[in-house]
């Protein structure tokens, strides 16, 4: 396992994939390493890719507003994606790409040891939760592994073009919050 610096550096240096051909920047995460709370997108999209910090476009001022709903913020929470480069046209990552970048993710996860991880969206659910995960079916509900609780809520940039599951969004953030104050120590303390 390699440290925060040299994960960086060989982050910011990968060539493992062809998105490395079309980045601007890498999107290594942005948040709190020590945090008991990580957030896991699925890749960078354009406004990520030019300012080389995850969700930071629409669906990141989204993601902001609802972490304000239940006292967090990027200070109290840490946020990465599967994939560190954005995918053409915001496509989903193909699973060459997830390969490639899963060890990055896997160091990061190793390195914070987050007691609660959150898979914004299908994509991450399905590489962290479970291969046939259904995010229509199964957002809010939580899983263990390996002593980390896990849930997925749907993907900002999809209740964007979706504001009819902005309900049951705002249940899983919740139900978050119930989670946060159940098994977190620091999360809430200022």
């Amino acid at each position: 396992m390699k440290n925060w610096d040299e994960l960086y550096q060989e982050c910011m240096n990968c060539q493992k994939c062809a998105l490395a051909d079309t980045r601007t920047h890498v999107v290594f995460g942005d948040g709190n390493p020590n945090a008991e709370v990580m957030f896991i997108g699925e890749g960078p999209g354009e406004n990520e890719d030019l300012q080389g910090l995850p969700f930071v476009g629409r669906g990141g001022k989204l993601l902001d507003d609802m972490l304000e709903i239940i006292d967090l913020d990027r200070t109290k929470v840490y946020i990465a994606n599967m994939v560190k480069c954005r995918p053409p046209q915001n496509r989903d990552p193909q699973n060459i790409e997830q390969e490639a970048c899963i060890g990055y993710l896997r160091n990061q996860v190793a390195l914070i040891r987050p007691k609660i991880i959150v898979c914004l969206g299908r994509i991450s659910a399905m590489k962290l939760i479970r291969e046939d995960f259904k995010i229509t079916k199964e957002h809010g509900q939580w899983v263990e592994k390996a002593g980390t609780q896990m849930t997925a809520m749907y993907h900002p940039a999809a209740l964007l073009r979706n504001p009819g599951w902005r309900p049951a969004a705002f249940e899983d953030l919740k139900s978050l919050q119930a989670k946060i104050r159940e098994i977190c120590t620091r999360t809430y303390q200022t």
